[in-house]
């Protein structure tokens, strides 16, 4: 006896219109998605480029400044290294740095040496502790807060004038008795003027530059304050730090490949990066229909049994076997003892059934219920045993069905 085979199809072979039906959704996301990015990075190409630059419409620029102190006579000249701020720092100037923290020691302390007798101005937006302990000694820098609509709180004539202006950022703490503490932050002033000793440049520290910027100068009192802060001298010196200083520290760092791709691919890339998470769970629950194979050779019936049953005893699965032993038993006899298949493996119509008919044997089987319906068996030892009982059970109803007398079919 052999298990039966099912011939083989033929699977339709891989044509270019079946390619594209499968991969033209994954291939309209990946365009969706090089689109978007394409459209964000042209939307914000250059927004954080021109920050502070006064040559810069971007929002985070300051060309609207620039344009307003022009209109006021004032003459703006941009610089890029330490070198060309100290050298233009001359007498009757303000001295405008945008980021000092960027700046190493050196640099601050020839800024400082550069402007210490010099009369004039010097701005200082945001500066930190190592900023304030070169250029603004006695002077210590609190935590940040959030910028906020905040009014003068000050006799600064500048901050009177403006009014309420958008402020906050550093905070800063000075013992100067003669120090003009403007735009309470949570307790202590967000600017702060260090008046000039004599012969000398004042200081004016700024906790945030965010009111110089393009979108908000036309905010509140932005304008009017950034103008006399930075309009009080004919000449401005607008210092923008940049790699191209030859002391700058972002020359003596030394960057590696990943510090030169810009932060916005990062995000492109965890966002295909999930993007094909997705897609490979959407592509692997569609298993697709199941394509039968023929097999290589022929297994014999027997064969299959017996592998059945080592992987049972490999399993010790006990429970098991004699659950298909019995099932099968119980399948066989039905017919023969006049039970339909479908009530079969019911105990209350199969029982009294098997019971009728073994009740001219002699010597009688084991118990039927005990045989087929029994419980599990404890060992292997006693599994053989119940298979040969069924086997006894099987034969003695088959024997006795063989020699029951048949009527004659003329009769």
């Amino acid at each position: 006896m052999t298990t039966t085979t099912t011939p083989a199809t033929t699977v339709p072979g891989l044509t270019a219109r079946r390619l594209w039906t499968r991969s033209r959704g994954v291939l309209l996301g990946v365009l969706i998605l090089v689109i978007a990015g394409v459209t964000l990075a042209a939307l914000q190409s250059g927004e954080q480029h021109g920050r502070l630059d006064p040559r810069s419409a971007d929002r985070t620029g300051s060309r609207a400044l620039a344009q307003l102190l022009a209109a006021r006579g004032v003459t703006t000249r941009v610089v890029t290294t330490a070198g060309e701020a100290a050298a233009a720092a001359g007498p009757d100037t303000t001295l405008l740095v945008t980021a000092p923290d960027v700046l190493t020691a050196d640099q601050l302390t020839g800024l400082r040496t550069a402007t210490t007798a010099t009369p004039g101005r010097t701005v200082l937006l945001a500066p930190g502790p190592v900023t304030l302990q070169a250029l603004a000694p006695g002077v210590r820098a609190e935590p940040q807060v959030g910028n906020a609509p905040r009014q003068p709180g000050c006799s600064l004539p500048a901050a009177r004038r403006a009014g309420d202006v958008l402020l906050g950022g550093f905070r800063y703490v000075t013992a100067a008795s003669a120090a003009d503490r403007c735009y309470d932050a949570g307790g202590l002033p967000s600017l702060l003027r260090l008046p000039a000793a004599p012969g000398g440049r004042d200081t004016v520290l700024l906790g945030s530059a965010d009111l110089l910027h393009n979108q908000h100068l036309a905010e509140r009192g932005n304008a009017s304050l950034a103008l006399q802060l930075l309009g009080t001298h004919k000449h401005l010196v607008w210092y923008l730090p940049s790699i191209s200083d030859a002391s700058s520290p972002a020359q003596d760092t030394q960057r590696g490949f990943l510090d030169l791709v810009p932060a916005g691919w990062c995000w492109a890339l965890l966002q295909l990066a999930l993007a094909a998470v997705c897609a490979a769970v959407w592509r692997a629950r569609r298993l697709g229909p199941l394509v039968p194979e023929r097999l290589p050779v022929a297994v014999p019936a027997a064969e299959t049994t017996e592998g059945h049953a080592r992987l049972y005893e490999q399993a010790h699965a006990r429970d098991r076997a004699s659950a298909v032993l019995r099932a099968a038993t119980r399948t066989r006899l039905a017919p023969l003892i006049g039970v339909s298949p479908a009530h079969a493996h019911t105990p209350d119509i199969l029982l009294p059934a098997v019971r009728t008919y073994l009740a001219t044997t002699a010597p009688a089987p084991a118990d039927p219920q005990d045989l087929l319906f029994g419980p599990t068996p404890a060992d292997d030892k006693a599994l053989v045993t119940l298979a040969d009982q069924l086997d006894a059970l099987e034969n003695s109803i088959v024997s006795q069905e063989r020699h029951a007398p048949r009527e004659h079919p003329d009769r």
